[in-house]
Parts: structure tokens; C-alpha cells; sequence
């Protein structure tokens, strides 16, 4: 799975041969003939054809030894997302279930969202409901996001934080979630580069220092382990175990440990015949060096959520130095490297589902369809997955020696919970390690927990939802509410619309006719209005949502009266003198005679995208088009299209502020000065500052006349070596 390496379709192709029969592979290259035919005049952002993409996520299926219709699905997976090309048409050419996976990957690109984050939200939830029918869903889904993280270079710096920023927030932990390493360290390594560059390179810089002489360290110890195993014959694979930049900056920045405290930088992993030899040579490593206290963890005989299983020990190396230790069987690193895709290998053409167990082990995964019952909105939906599936774990017993797996920071109403709904409702206290605790103890991996009931139990207490953390139990404790407190719900939610009608300064009569109640009702899936104000009672659905929904006619009928004040207000803007139009560089297209200005909060320069936003008394005020500071959606009745006027751009300056990131180093502010005098750009103000991990930042104001040599400039800085980034700043 090298991520330098671009595969071609013969190649994908006889990655499928050496473990799919002929009749498997033929499909697999039917569905690369059918991509390829479907992607044929598309370019990527890259300028390559798009057909590589399809052909780099079937790769890396193949490599995981996907069944031929996952592979297939990864030839075919954007064709009905970007091409003319219907899901009917997919299941004609191919089957049903091809047609299913391409379906639970390919995003609602039909439906209009109020914005970029309610729309991801609905993708995501649209995934994961697919996958949580079926688990290669996601398994294609990582194998698309694996290759865009490779390619992420072409594009924007904004788009490159976004996404590596929603890779570290889902879809690697859906493949630590999985137990697909190979594919959930290489996402962790590739978004931390963009997200923060400076850490990223400055941990390559310090590991770079010393790596020969680490590795002559692990040679001299693998050797020292593998004549001890000789003696007792025992036949071993040793290897270095690969040092992920991710998991280290993770340690450096939580524990706030110094680069030099990592325990796990020196790390050997041996991987043996039977689960019997495994403990044979844990013995073996003990006899050798000194285990550290507290370091030892048996994932065999208590293995992971995600099948997981391996002996880890961190002994006191040869030198002194702590050296962490890895042991399982070879079935065991299958499965630490593919995970749950080591389950959905195909052989010779044949499904091999190695586990009894294995449905059992993604019961989590079926939980989400009963979020998706219970959560209306989509970014809530996205929010409480976010704790219950991919936050930290703790593990606890029950007292008859069950384990139950829980987000960290539960507490003993989310363990009741979790028992049975009844053990919930009905629970009055609990003890952990046989103590009485309060309904607030955050547990720990490893109590054993004990709940108390009452047969005359009220139920819970509301103030249980503020305790409780994950979204079963919050979810639970709200259907009990929802069901002894209906007409109390009825008549809250009722007066939470009211209001929020009010404060969109609309008439509550006017609005809440039974026709338009019922219309929106029906949007919401709720059968009458009752049930729609019971929901906005024990806050199943907001009261905004619902007052959105009901107002939608008299707001459309606002924006139109206010659209013909902009009109006017357009018309009132001629009236200004024009003496400023000309030193902005900028016109109002179709328009004389403005008075503009250029907005100091986000500077813009010729060659940016730009809007115009009509002041009061002020003109016209000129924004990037991305700037922060306007919220597009409040400001639309105001804005008007702009743009730039050539004759003046290679003569007037514009002032532009930039940061300089690098490694601190004597002589590197005076390299950044020498190369931005040799672009013949003038310097109006430089400050700097080094932090305690010699991180230096420069900030710099200089007069540019257009994006293209405001690119000269940043280019001539980045060749500067040890610079990590160079962005442009916004007030």
C-alpha cells in the first residue's frame, strides 16, 4: 500500500488474479472498462485523468484482498456521483449489490443544504446508515479518502485543512475502529502535514537525527532475541516496528512529553507460529532485560474491540534505554494490518469469515441505525457518533465478568443504560469495585460495576441527561420523558415555536394555520402537529428547526421585498462622488460613478476573487470572497458583483501581510529578507519570534500589485530551506 506508487488498471488487475478466480477477475475488469468508458473526458484538480483515481482506491482494495464486487465498487465508485450514469444502470450491467455500494459511497448532490457543514453531515449519515447494512461500504469509502489524502497537494490550503481535518475526526478513527492500521496511520501521518506543518517536519527533523544509530540499536537487539529462540527452538519473524509521526505528536502534545521521553521510539515486533509461543517469549524478553512496571498489557487473552490481539511489554534495553515490545502470531499481524477486511478476504473465489464471533464484534455498528431513528438532525446525528464511536474507550465489568466497552468519561447511568433500558429507567444508585458511588463517578477501564434498581422508581431525573455521555443513554432517557410527559412537552414545544417566530418578527397567527402546521409536520415524518410540538418538548428537534420550516413562504417573500430595497439602495449609491473608484482598482460591473473602498479586514489584491457589500453612507466595501468577517447568507441582500480593473493593476501597490513558518536556525531571517528583495518587493514592517521548540514565525507586511507576483514571492520564500509554510494573513 506504498503511497508514492501510482497503480495502473493491468496492475490493479493482477493484484486481483493471485487470489480471485478468472470468472471474479473478468467482473473486476469489466467494471474498469465500464469506469473508464463513464470518467472518460474528466480531468482531477491535478490535471491527470480522472480514471486514476478509481483505479488507486480499486488498488487498495485489492491489496486488502477485497471480494471482486468491493472491487469492482472501487472502479465504479464516482460514476454516479459525477458522470450521467444511474445506479439502475450500474445494477443492469453488473448486480444489486454492486449497485449497493456504489450508492452508500456516492454523495446527495441533489439536495439544497443551507451550508458546506449540513451537507457533509447528510453525506456522512447517508455512509454510515449503508454501512451499518453493510461494512464494506466504509471499507470503499477509506480507500476513496486514502487517495485523496495522497493527492491532497492539489488543492487549495483551505479545502487541504477542511478535509484533513474532517480524516482525523472520522475517517481515521473509523479504521482504528476497524483495525485497519495500514490505512488509519498513513491518514493520521498525512493530515497532521497539513494541519500543522511545523510539528510534522519538525518531528521528521528530529527523527531523521538519529536513525542510523537507532537502527544499529534494534539490529543488535533482534539478534541478542533471535539466538535466545534458537536455544529453545522457536521459529520468529523480527522487525523494527515503523515509528507513525501522528501517534508521537499525539504523546508529545497530551502528556506534554519532550521528543526524547517517547517510550516507543525504540520498538521491536516478533510475530511467531501459536499463541503458546507467544508467551514462551514474553518469558524469554523478561529474562533478558528488566520489564518496566506497568507497561506489560495482554491484548490476547482480553483483545481489542477492533480484533486486535498482541502481548505488549517495554523492558530496559541493553543500553538502558526503554525498548517496547510487540509479540503475536502471524493470524494476529493479518489482522492488526487489515483488520476487519482480513474477514471479508476473498480466497480462490471463496468468502472466508475466520470468526464465529464476527458479527457479534460489530454490534457497535449496528447501534447506528438506532441513532438514526432516534437523532432528526444530521449534524447532531454526526456530533454524538463522534463520542460514542470514535472518542477513547474505557472497559468495565459487570459483576458477573462481562466486559462492556464505553466512551471514556462515562458514568454509571451510560453502563446501565447499555444493560437494558429498564436497568435505566429503573436505577437508584450503583457501586463500583463493591462501593457505593455517585451517579457522576466517571469510570475507569477495569471497575467492576455494579447498578442498584427499584421497583418503585420514578424514572430517571432530567438532570440524568446532562450526566449521562453517550447518545444511547441520553436517547433513552429522553423516549421515557417523551412518553410520561406528552401533553407537558406539547404545550413547551408549542411555546418555543411561538417564540421563535416572534423573534423572526413574523405574526404567530399568520403562520400557524392547521394547513401550514400540517404541511410541515409531514416534512419532519411526524403524523400530526401534537407529535411535532412533543419533539420540540423533550428536544428530539429544535424549535428553530420547526419555526425555519413554518416561516420558509413569508421569508422568501421578505428576501424579494428586501432585494427591491437593494435596487433602490444601488440606484442611491450613483449619487456618490467617484474620486475613490479609481485609487481601488475596482468597479461595480454595469456601474459608474461609485464610491469604493477596499476592505482592510481581508486586503484584497488583484487576481482574488472578490464581492462587493453596500455600506451605509459608505460606498461599496470590497471583501475576498472567502473572507470570514462576511457571513454570506446575512449579508446576500447587500451584495454586488464587483471586479477589477485591469489598466490600473500593474501599477498600483496593495499591501499584503504574510507569516513565515521554519525551523529557527542563525542566518534565516536574513535568507527571507535577501529573497523577497530579489522578487523587487518593497518590505514595509517585519517582526518575529522563536518558540521553545524552535519554531520560528515571521510576519511580514509587503507591496504587491497582484496575486500572481504575491505568488513569485511565496514561491522564491519557500525554496528558503527549513521554511515549513508561508500563508497570507486577514486581519
Amino acid at each position: 500500500m506504498a503511497n508514492d506508487q501510482v497503480l495502473t488498471a493491468d496492475q490493479v488487475i493482477d493484484k486481483t488474479r493471485k487470489y480471485l478466480n478468472e470468472e471474479h477477475v473478468a467482473l473486476v475488469k469489466k467494471a474498469y472498462e465500464f469506469a473508464k468508458y463513464a470518467h472518460r473526458d474528466q480531468y482531477r484538480k491535478s490535471g491527470e485523468p480522472y480514471i486514476i483515481h478509481p483505479i488507486q482506491v480499486a488498488g487498495i482494495l485489492a491489496d486488502l484482498q477485497m471480494d471482486p464486487d468491493t472491487v469492482a465498487a472501487g472502479f465504479l465508485h464516482d460514476v454516479v456521483e459525477d458522470t450521467n450514469v444511474s445506479l439502475q444502470d450500474i445494477e443492469d450491467a453488473f448486480n444489486p449489490e454492486i449497485a449497493m455500494l456504489v450508492d452508500g459511497v456516492t454523495k446527495l448532490g441533489k439536495i439544497k443544504y443551507k451550508s458546506h457543514e449540513e451537507q457533509q453531515a447528510e453525506n456522512h449519515r447517508k455512509m454510515f446508515v449503508a454501512m451499518a447494512q453493510d461494512i464494506r461500504v466504509i471499507l470503499i469509502k477509506l480507500a476513496d479518502r486514502l487517495h485523496n489524502m495522497r493527492t491532497l497537494k492539489h488543492l487549495p490550503a483551505e479545502k487541504q485543512r477542511r478535509i484533513s481535518n474532517e480524516t482525523l475526526e472520522i475517517f481515521a478513527p473509523l479504521a482504528h475502529r476497524l483495525g485497519i492500521s495500514k490505512i488509519k496511520w498513513e491518514l493520521e501521518d498525512t493530515a497532521l502535514r497539513y494541519l500543522n506543518p511545523q510539528q510534522y517536519y519538525r518531528i521528521v527533523n528530529l527523527m531523521k537525527k538519529k536513525r542510523a544509530e537507532r537502527e544499529q540499536y534494534l539490529e543488535d537487539v533482534m539478534k541478542e532475541v533471535q539466538d535466545r529462540l534458537k536455544e529453545v527452538s522457536i521459529k520468529a519473524e523480527l522487525s523494527g516496528r515503523p515509528k507513525h509521526i501522528y501517534s508521537i505528536y499525539r504523546k508529545m502534545a497530551l502528556q506534554n512529553k519532550q521528543f526524547n521521553e517517547i517510550y516507543d521510539l525504540l520498538a521491536v515486533r516478533i510475530v511467531v507460529s501459536s499463541i503458546k509461543d507467544c508467551y514462551a517469549v514474553l518469558g524469554i524478553i523478561h529474562t533478558c532485560w528488566k520489564p518496566m512496571p506497568g507497561r506489560f498489557k495482554d491484548y490476547i487473552a482480553m483483545p481489542k474491540p477492533n480484533m486486535y490481539q498482541s502481548l505488549h511489554t517495554t523492558v530496559i534495553g541493553p543500553k538502558g534505554d526503554p525498548l517496547e515490545v510487540q509479540i503475536r502470531t502471524f493470524e494476529m499481524h493479518r489482522i492488526a494490518e487489515f483488520g476487519i477486511a482480513a474477514h471479508w478476504a476473498y480466497k480462490e473465489g471463496k468468502a472466508v469469515n475466520e470468526s464465529t464471533s464476527f458479527d457479534q464484534k460489530l454490534t457497535w455498528f449496528r447501534e447506528i441505525l438506532e441513532f438514526q431513528n432516534d437523532i432528526a438532525n444530521a449534524e447532531e446525528f454526526m456530533e454524538s457518533l463522534k463520542i460514542d464511536l470514535f472518542s477513547d474507550m474505557v472497559f468495565v465489568f459487570t459483576p458477573k465478568g462481562d466486559v462492556i466497552e464505553l466512551p471514556s468519561g462515562s458514568v454509571p447511568i451510560d453502563f446501565a443504560y447499555r444493560i437494558h433500558s429498564e436497568i435505566g429507567n429503573k436505577t437508584i444508585g450503583a457501586k463500583v469495585n463493591g462501593k457505593m458511588v455517585t451517579l457522576d463517578y466517571k469510570l475507569k477501564t477495569g471497575d467492576i460495576v455494579e447498578i442498584l434498581t427499584s421497583k418503585h422508581s420514578y424514572g430517571p431525573s432530567q438532570d440524568w441527561l446532562k450526566l449521562a455521555q453517550t447518545s444511547q443513554a441520553k436517547n433513552k432517557i429522553r423516549a421515557f420523558f417523551k412518553k410520561q410527559r406528552r401533553e407537558e412537552n406539547i404545550i413547551k414545544g408549542k411555546e418555543l415555536v411561538e417564540k421563535e417566530i416572534r423573534n423572526m418578527e413574523f405574526d404567530v397567527k399568520e403562520i400557524l394555520t392547521p394547513e401550514n402546521l400540517k404541511k410541515v409536520a409531514e416534512k419532519f415524518n411526524f403524523s400530526n402537529e401534537e407529535d411535532m410540538y412533543a419533539a420540540v418538548g423533550y428536544n428530539g428537534v429544535t424549535a428553530l428547526q420547526v419555526a425555519n420550516r413554518l416561516t420558509e413562504k413569508w421569508r422568501k417573500k421578505r428576501d424579494q421585498e428586501q432585494s427591491a430595497d437593494l435596487t433602490k439602495a444601488i440606484s442611491d449609491l450613483k449619487t456618490f462622488p467617484s474620486s475613490k473608484k479609481r485609487e481601488s482598482g475596482v468597479r461595480v460591473q454595469g456601474i459608474d460613478n461609485l464610491l469604493i473602498r477596499l476592505s482592510r479586514c481581508c486586503n484584497p489584491i488583484p487576481g482574488d476573487e472578490i464581492v462587493g457589500y453596500i455600506t451605509k453612507g459608505r460606498g461599496v466595501s470590497v471583501h475576498r470572497a472567502d473572507c470570514t468577517n462576511l457571513d454570506k447568507e446575512e449579508a446576500q441582500p447587500r451584495l454586488i458583483p464587483v471586479e477589477w480593473e485591469s489598466s490600473l493593476n500593474d501599477r498600483k501597490e496593495y499591501n499584503v501581510d504574510i507569516e513565515i513558518s521554519g525551523f529557527d536556525r542563525s542566518g534565516l531571517l536574513n535568507e527571507v529578507l535577501q529573497a523577497v528583495n530579489e522578487t523587487k518587493t518593497n518590505i514595509s514592517a517585519v517582526t518575529g519570534k522563536t518558540d521553545r521548540n524552535k519554531m520560528a514565525a515571521i510576519n511580514m507586511s509587503i507591496s504587491i500589485h497582484n496575486v500572481a507576483h504575491l505568488r513569485k514571492v511565496v514561491d522564491r520564500i519557500k525554496q528558503i530551506p527549513d521554511i515549513y509554510s508561508v500563508r497570507r494573513m486577514m486581519n
